[in-house]
């Protein structure tokens, strides 16, 4: 490990260090633009030189690795002339856009010429313009602004996996742009914003809303997929302006899904602000809480358990499931489901059912066996990270399910899922690949567990995961791979059908039937309304959506953004949203709904806090007691054998712009439909 000095301090640094980094780990400021810790090195813009004893001139310190002997200095007259010198360089062509742009106030190109920038230009030649480019409804070009530092063109390439930008020409003649005309059609393509450090790329829905001093900042997490990625929600009032990424290595690093970035503006529309009760005529009317509350409680007096069922949906909370699933056993009704899909599998054992590597655990994998999934659609920032690892060389993927472009390589096995038969019985090529590896991993998609033999599916992973070595002492590569955040925790407390109790297939076959009297929709809107006959529907949720137009009550609940509230992500880390938000009109957060309906039907629940209520939780699930930790799931036997049906493995989500009810009601996630998926679907035809 090499040993230098800078600035008169000595430390020790691991081999391949650059300077850059070394001086960060003494808390040494240096100034750059084309650096990026998650990018490679490019060492273009030259705005981090330093001095080095007996080199003639400054060198890069990003480029430049830290060798023994070394004496770096970073203050000095030389070094502070250089950096002014490069500073005036890149300001000669950049336009005095300041007061209009969107990056202003944090634009890391203000920040360094307060420090590096002369007071006046000293060129009096014309400004070079350059045209923006159309990269679609996401990002907005102000091309005349870009310094050439690329790191859009290398998050592309690198992270996103879709290298559609580039530089041309050269010299004062460089241009960064596609290669052809087209929008840049990534999930990741939002942080190509966060990337940029000038007004070049810039937030297209957010353009001149808002300034970043305006706005009041909460840390909090997405729930609009099941990674949990680690988000900070800007405010103004009660209005939801932007979100953009929090740190967190071992989640979503630095980097958020489109979906997560831009979805927010569906916060604001078509929302449910006061209850609702369906009147003789057949229309919804509004009402408040106490009339609302009455209604369903006329409806479930002398009602029999067994006609009664609750459904929770995609972005339910653990308190309100929690809640929601005592108000259920106070009426005794054994019909309670999380799994809108009607899933079938196996969920006795918490590894059935969890990501057990966790999210980081992929960087180790060696070969991996992709089933029944599609993570660029399904969770986009775990398909980055696969790649991540690819890049870094010695990964081999297989692929059983769709084939599609990953962005990485992959070794097609077919969409059978008897495929998994030839390798549990060392018949595929593939089976040799998993026997020789190091940490092999296999990944079951939501899709592949939502079908009538999911179960089966889940008992041959299993097995192949016993097989190859993937479960032993410090290493479990068996993962599922959940697409909605309220699935683990909802498992994880139970939220499934009880001795003899109905799943939602079989509630909503019941329901059809009129055998099920009351059904409680806790923000499920992804199951077929038209089935559910002439039973009396109840819908708590925020959006007015499916479930709201099939209900006969409303309770109008809170959104993500709006609540402070626990969730698992599909690891089984817990982690908390917090309110940056008030809900809007009447809504309530929806542990509290129920806790009030719960006293109006006479079965009043035993809390009145949402610390009590949490503080229930625990003493039933000791599982949601520590925030941001995975707790490793015991092995044992889950799932059982049966025939597989030959019916094609798919993912389960076709439309990744559109996959809930906020996603639904926001007007860019439908302009991101019109842009990227008709070209596609019409192409098709």
């Amino acid at each position: 490990m090499p040993k230098l000095k800078i600035n008169d301090i000595e430390l020790e640094v691991a081999p391949g260090t650059s300077v850059l980094q070394a001086c960060e780990q003494l808390g040494i400021e240096v100034p750059r633009f084309c650096y990026h810790d998650k990018l490679s090195v490019p060492a273009n813009c030259r705005m981090c030189l330093v001095e080095v004893e007996k080199t003639p001139k400054p060198q890069a310190s990003c480029a430049l690795p830290c060798g023994e002997g070394m004496v770096v200095k970073t203050n000095t007259p030389v070094v502070l002339r250089a950096r002014k010198n490069v500073m005036e360089m890149l300001l000669i062509n950049h336009p005095l856009d300041c007061p209009i742009c969107d990056q202003g106030g944090e634009c890391d190109l203000q920040d360094q010429a307060v420090a590096y920038g002369f007071d006046r230009g000293r060129y009096a030649e014309a400004k070079r313009a350059v045209k923006d480019k159309e990269l679609g409804p996401l990002v907005k070009t102000v091309m005349t602004r870009c310094i050439h530092c690329t790191r859009c063109v290398r998050f592309a390439d690198e992270i996103a996996g879709t290298p559609v930008l580039g530089g041309f020409g050269r010299s004062e003649h460089l241009e960064i742009g596609t290669y052809i005309e087209k929008a840049v059609s990534s999930e990741l393509s939002g942080n190509l914003v966060d990337v940029c450090p000038v007004g070049a790329l810039t937030n297209k829905p957010y353009a001149f809303e808002a300034r970043p001093w305006e706005l009041s900042k909460t840390e909090t997490i997405d729930v609009l997929d099941a990674i949990g990625s680690n988000i900070r929600v800007d405010t103004r009032g009660q209005e939801v302006m932007r979100i953009l990424p929090r740190l967190h290595e071992d989640v979503n690093e630095e980097w958020i899904s489109d979906k997560t970035r831009y979805a927010c503006d569906g916060l604001k529309r078509q929302r449910l602000d006061t209850p609702y009760i369906r009147g003789v005529d057949g229309k919804l009317k509004p009402a408040n809480w106490g009339e609302a509350f009455a209604a369903i409680a006329r409806q479930v007096k002398g009602m029999p358990g067994e006609s009664i069922a609750a459904i929770a949906g995609d972005l339910a909370d653990a308190e309100a499931m929690f809640a929601l699933k005592q108000l259920m056993q106070q009426l005794k009704s054994p019909n309670i489901d999380c799994r809108q899909d009607g899933a079938q599998y196996d969920s006795s054992q918490r590894a059935g059912y969890t990501f057990n590597s966790k999210i980081s655990g992929i960087e180790q994998a060696d070969v991996m066996l992709l089933v029944g999934t599609n993570p660029r659609l399904e969770a986009s920032l775990i398909n980055a990270r696969i790649r991540k690892r690819w890049l870094r060389g010695g990964l081999k993927v297989g692929v059983i399910g769709e084939q599609t472009d990953l962005t990485y390589p992959t070794k097609y096995l077919g969409a059978n899922p008897l495929v998994l038969d030839e390798i549990l019985q060392g018949r595929n090529a593939f089976a040799e690949l998993l026997k020789n590896a190091k940490n092999p991993m296999i990944i079951v998609g939501a899709g592949a567990l939502a079908r009538k033999d999911g179960l089966f599916i889940q008992y041959r992973a299993r097995k192949i995961a016993e097989t190859y070595n993937m479960v032993r002492d410090g290493w479990n590569g068996f993962n599922v791979l959940q697409t909605v955040a309220s699935r683990v925790a909802g498992l994880d407390m139970g939220f499934v059908p009880a001795q003899g109790g109905k799943a939602t297939h079989d509630i909503i076959a019941a329901a059809g039937q009129g055998k099920i009297g009351l059904l409680y929709l806790l923000g499920a809107d992804e199951i077929d309304m038209s089935k559910l006959g002439n039973t009396f529907v109840v819908y708590q949720g925020h959006h007015g959506d499916a479930g709201a137009s099939r209900a006969d009550v409303i309770l109008p609940g809170s959104a993500y953004t709006e609540k402070s509230a626990l969730y698992m992500n599909t690891e089984g880390r817990l982690q908390s949203t917090r309110r940056a938000a008030f809900p809007p009109g009447q809504a309530k957060e929806d542990w509290q709904i129920i806790r009030a309906l719960s006293e109006v039907l006479g079965h009043a629940l035993p809390y009145d806090t949402l610390a009590q209520l949490r503080q229930k939780m625990v003493q039933a699930h000791a599982l949601f007691a520590r925030l941001d930790h995975v707790e490793p799931a015991p092995w044992n036997n889950f799932a059982r054998d049966g025939v597989l049906e030959s019916a094609p493995l798919r993912s389960s989500i076709a439309n990744f712009y559109q996959t809930d009810v906020i996603s639904r009601a926001s007007p860019t996630m439908a302009q991101c439909v019109d842009a990227f998926l008709k070209p596609v679907a019409e192409a098709a035809e």
